[in-house]
């Protein structure tokens, strides 16, 4: 920006968009003229690129530009849900209203069965348990990891079909 141009002879914008090829220093003198600065924008052309602009005015519009791209997008948290191989029907009913609330937010939900101790022995209730939760929410989301077994945990992720509030 300014003095801090280290090339010789730049082309300019001017804030009319007309182009012109001047020396740093001239370049500088018509920036300060107009109450302006002269921001390098390609330095690898040939010859540099600057153009005559209010710096500040030009930092405040991108960082306003970026936090109205910030608002706009969602953020998909991955939600877990644990459960044990003998998972009674009524607290299976209710982590599955957890996970449609989830889905429906437009995160995805990770199901995971807890093998403790000998609970290993039920691994096939445990399959049984994330196929029953991967059927009961296939109207709201798709299996994007398959149920299967990682040491002591039997865990499957599901995400949303579609965008968040559908």
């Amino acid at each position: 920006m300014n003095e801090a141009i280290r090339a010789d002879i730049v082309r300019v914008i001017k804030p009319d968009n007309e182009h012109a090829i001047l020396p740093v220093a001239q370049a500088v003198e018509m920036a300060y003229s107009l109450n302006l600065d002269l921001v390098e924008i390609a330095a690898n052309a040939d010859p540099p690129v600057c153009k005559i602009m209010d710096h500040g005015k030009y930092l405040f519009e991108k960082k306003k530009k970026e936090k109205e791209a910030k608002k706009k997008q969602h953020v998909i948290v991955l939600k877990e849900l644990r459960f044990r191989p003998q998972t009674d029907d009524h607290d299976y009913e209710f982590k599955k209203r957890h996970a449609e609330g989830f889905l429906k937010d437009g995160n995805k939900v990770k199901a995971t069965v807890q093998f403790k101790g000998r609970d290993i022995i039920y691994s096939d209730q445990g399959k049984k348990l994330l196929d029953r939760l991967a059927k009961d929410l296939e109207d709201l989301g798709k299996i994007e990891t398959p149920a299967k077994l990682e040491g002591k945990r039997m865990s499957m992720v599901v995400t949303p079909a579609k965008g968040p509030g559908s």
